[in-house]
């Protein structure tokens, strides 16, 4: 969420920001929220001064009652009351502001860094780099959702038969490839610094709230009818709300936090041709880094949180490239997103597998997450956070590269979690 004191000072600032996203009427969401805050200052400007004056004149209540000046103290009680009532009215009036206040912030993304550019879309994201050669195949190369079927490692029939579409069976070495990626996403984190945790995979609102996935996202959440829980779409949101209302001393700044999950997405009208197989699923696990940066850090632990997402995919042998996304692109509460892309060698084209988000205060102004400076004094803090990698494309794309006449070689760096080096 934008701080109100970042608008009224920087409104030219924002505005350009949000016209890269292609917010045409940023100026007037941006009027709105100020005139809205206007009104809830005016509101407790006279709040107070009610209350101010009901106290001090509720004091000569008694000194009149001794003085034996019954009567006037009559008409100070009745004007006591007058005042209350009038300060119970303004205390409604002012939460009623808030509340509108803060709705409206919700409905403004955050401001894109500086070194976004401005486009419609996925096709105006900038290509930064490319790294790794392209497999060459053999003749009859297959799509990944082919070669599960000829090795028997995974299996959607099954996933739709005990629950529907979007959510596969895991199987054999397919299952074995899964905790093969499980165990090195985390030990390669645990060696960058990132503290390990396994967080709950059902969160309540308030947390959905803070992370920005509510109500943005709302429908593409799944929610626990009767209840304010939702399955999580990504580890980002336990993980970043275990620090909800919390004020971190400088010197324990930065805070490195990974977990391992399951996510589930509804992806409500993302379904066709283009999002066969393992493409797109409505569960799938992948491991998350998280960190809680101070400001004036934070742009170097993005760039170093992209090294090391690069490193696991060199590390697995895939070739890869890196964009940073365009404001038509970018996340709704991200400032600056990198994604890296592998390259499917079967469906030949490329695959996000990973984004990796500086949110700067957007999301710590939700969650009141601030840090407390040598002199005391209070400042929100930034996270950040990335895929560290999301499990389903990195698997496709490991079955389509590495597949030959005689079965699907397993990339060295898995070898000792797979315990075999070849699916056949």
């Amino acid at each position: 969420m934008l701080q109100v004191a970042n608008l009224r000072e920087d409104k030219a600032k924002a505005i350009k920001g949000l016209l890269k996203r292609n917010i045409e009427n940023a100026e007037s969401l941006i009027d709105g929220v100020i005139a809205l805050d206007n009104r809830r200052k005016a509101l407790q400007t006279e709040l107070d001064s009610v209350l101010a004056e009901s106290n001090q004149i509720s004091k000569s209540i008694g000194i009149l009652m001794k003085e034996g000046k019954k009567d006037e103290a009559e008409e100070v009680k009745t004007k006591t009351a007058e005042l209350k009532q009038r300060g119970k009215i303004l205390q409604e009036e002012s939460q009623e502001i808030e509340k509108e206040l803060t709705e409206s912030l919700y409905q403004i993304p955050n401001v894109p860094h500086e070194d976004v550019k401005k486009g419609k879309g996925e096709d105006d994201n900038e290509i930064i780099s490319e790294h790794g050669e392209k497999p060459n195949l053999y003749a009859g190369k297959k799509p990944h959702w082919d070669l599960i079927k000829d090795y028997d490692i995974i299996d959607f029939d099954l996933g739709i038969k005990i629950t529907g579409a979007g959510f596969p069976v895991y199987k054999g070495k397919g299952a074995r490839m899964q905790r093969a990626l499980l165990n090195f996403f985390l030990d390669e984190a645990e060696k960058q610094g990132f503290k390990e945790i396994q967080p709950p995979i059902v969160v309540n609102e308030a947390s959905g709230i803070g992370t920005g996935q509510l109500p943005d996202k709302e429908g593409q959440m799944y929610h626990i009818e009767d209840t304010d829980l939702y399955l999580i779409p990504t580890a980002e949101v336990p993980i970043t709300n275990l620090l909800r209302d919390e004020i971190i001393n400088e010197e324990d700044l930065p805070i490195k936090l990974t977990a391992y999950t399951p996510c589930f997405r509804k992806e409500a009208g993302s379904w066709g041709a283009h999002v066969r197989g393992l493409n797109r699923l409505h569960q799938f696990d992948k491991v998350e880094i998280v960190q809680v940066q101070h400001p004036d850090k934070s742009y170097q632990a993005l760039e170093e949180m992209n090294n090391y997402i690069q490193s696991l995919l060199t590390k697995l042998e895939l070739p890869y490239r890196v964009l940073r996304l365009c404001g038509g692109d970018l996340g709704f509460t991200a400032a600056l997103t990198y994604d890296m892309e592998v390259w499917s060698a079967a469906q030949e084209k490329w695959l996000e597998v990973s984004s990796v988000s500086n949110f700067e205060t957007y999301q710590s102004n939700r969650l009141k997450l601030r840090y407390k400076d040598a002199d005391k004094k209070k400042h929100l803090l930034h996270t950040l956070n990335g895929s560290a990698l999301a499990f389903p494309r990195i698997l496709a794309a490991i079955l389509e590269n590495n597949q030959t006449e005689k079965g699907i070689r397993v990339p060295k760096a898995l070898q000792s979690y797979t315990g075999f080096e070849w699916i056949d």
